[in-house]
């Protein structure tokens, strides 16, 4: 288990001076370590599969997190394009990948009560954010659906891919409000939309790799010699 966890050093490392460099506002280091930053998430699920059995649950982890490094640098990448509906796409495309990765595979529960808050923030974003959405209003209403439902759908998994959907779904919610109704913003919100991403999508890819080694050891049996 401890080889598990040296494969998320970097991701961790880079994560850490990526939101110290937005803190300080330092551009020149933030901009290439944000996208760094998943390419080094789906090194570290690579080293936590070496060398066991790669499996369909790992396949789709890993293009949840393509997607996502897509949607990172969507301005990058398209640049000829409207970023934020880019984003929406982007990490749109990610989230319905999670949904079925914790929906079909992974799910090792009902989903809970507590999980209908996931419907209360969708109905209160909405209210709030609506009058500043403009021509984005129905492409954000579908992207809450899903970010939602990634976060509803990971309350029936493992404890860290329940807190991953968390904080993902806080990030996404704080970045929202930046977007869209950046006046009231303090500054500080920029370093708290990465830390809480950086912690989700961590925390996320490191309970799929506990979960399918979990379940590889239950369906294994055991000899006695």
């Amino acid at each position: 288990m401890r080889r598990l966890w040296i494969g998320f050093v970097p991701y961790i490392a880079v994560s850490i001076v990526h939101v110290a460099a937005l803190a300080v506002g330092s551009d020149a280091v933030a901009a290439p370590t944000k996208l760094a930053l998943m390419p080094l998430l789906g090194l570290a699920v690579v080293w936590g599969v070496w060398g066991s059995r790669w499996t369909p649950a790992h396949t789709l982890l890993v293009i949840a997190i393509g997607l996502s490094w897509l949607g990172d640098g969507a301005g990058t990448f398209v640049p000829w394009l409207p970023t934020v509906p880019m984003m929406l796409l982007f990490f749109g495309l990610a989230h319905l990948c999670y949904i079925w990765l914790f929906w079909r595979m992974l799910a090792v529960r009902r989903v809970p009560l507590w999980a209908a808050v996931y419907a209360v923030w969708w109905v209160v974003l909405l209210a709030v954010l609506w009058p500043h959405l403009g021509g984005l209003a129905i492409a954000v209403a579908i992207y809450g659906l899903v970010l939602g439902g990634t976060a509803f759908a990971a309350s029936r998994c493992h404890p860290l891919v329940v807190w991953g959907g968390v904080f993902f779904l806080t990030s996404d919610s704080v970045l929202a409000f930046r977007l869209f109704t950046p006046d009231v913003m303090p500054d500080w919100t920029s370093p708290l939309v990465m830390i809480t991403y950086c912690l989700g999508q961590g925390l996320i890819a490191a309970g799929v790799l506990v979960s399918v080694r979990a379940r590889r050891e239950v369906q294994t049996p055991v000899v006695i010699p």
